[in-house]
């Protein structure tokens, strides 16, 4: 079964997730900038009132994953909040002043989750060295998944690449590749075809007249029934 998981801006586009039939959302805000932590009165409505898996964004500021000692212990602090307010996950991500994964931070943000899991999200697509290296360095961490899009704009572009960190996944125990950006209802089933990919992101948005993005029920119903039957 693929596992589907909706990128939520906001309480209003984790309703219409929940109506399209979604049971996992990525919650955020600011998807202008790539997006940003929501609010903890934002994470426990997800949690306690919609009832859905949340996995929450934990990313202090737009801009690039290189952190200073401030914000890395703002993003500490919050990863504590999201486990007391009973989030599934958080999404993280950390790279150094070379561009490289940080693993001492990647190791510290898994420790600190403790039986959360750790997704590490899209900072991988512009981490320098080699994605299957830097594959194995997440899974060493303790992550429990990476999002990409295969170093590509969009998922769509970066099958090719997806498709062998799929394969090298496999050898890796607990770890998922969950395949993210650009993901339509329209292209879903064709990447989990030619990928294998067993998870997939997508935000099923659509432009409201105040000019302001929204997850609709209708293309989250669309995209789930694309994928049911893989």
């Amino acid at each position: 079964m693929i596992q589907v998981e909706i990128c939520a801006a906001s309480v209003a586009s984790a309703i219409a997730a929940k109506q399209g039939g979604a049971q996992r959302i990525e919650l955020c805000r600011n998807l202008e900038c790539g997006g940003l932590t929501p609010s903890d009165d934002d994470i426990e409505y997800c949690v306690r009132t919609l009832g859905l898996r949340t996995h929450v964004l934990v990313r202090p500021r737009p801009g690039n994953f290189c952190y200073s000692q401030s914000e890395v212990d703002e993003i500490m602090a919050t990863i504590d909040r999201c486990r007391r307010l009973g989030a599934a996950a958080v999404v993280v991500g950390f790279l150094d002043s070379q561009g490289r994964i940080d693993v001492e931070l990647t190791r510290s943000a898994v420790r600190r989750a403790q039986d959360m899991e750790v997704t590490f999200h899209r900072a991988f697509d512009g981490a320098s060295l080699g994605p299957l290296w830097g594959l194995s360095t997440l899974s060493d961490c303790g992550c429990t998944r990476l999002l990409t899009s295969g170093q590509k704009p969009t998922a769509m572009e970066g099958a090719g690449l997806i498709r062998q960190l799929v394969e090298q996944s496999k050898s890796l125990p607990h770890f998922q590749i969950l395949a993210g950006s650009g993901i339509t209802p329209d292209n879903a089933r064709q990447l989990v075809l030619s990928t294998g990919v067993r998870e997939i992101h997508g935000s099923c948005k659509r432009l409201l007249p105040d000019g302001t993005w929204q997850t609709d029920a209708t293309l989250v119903r669309q995209l789930l029934s694309t994928v049911e039957d893989l």
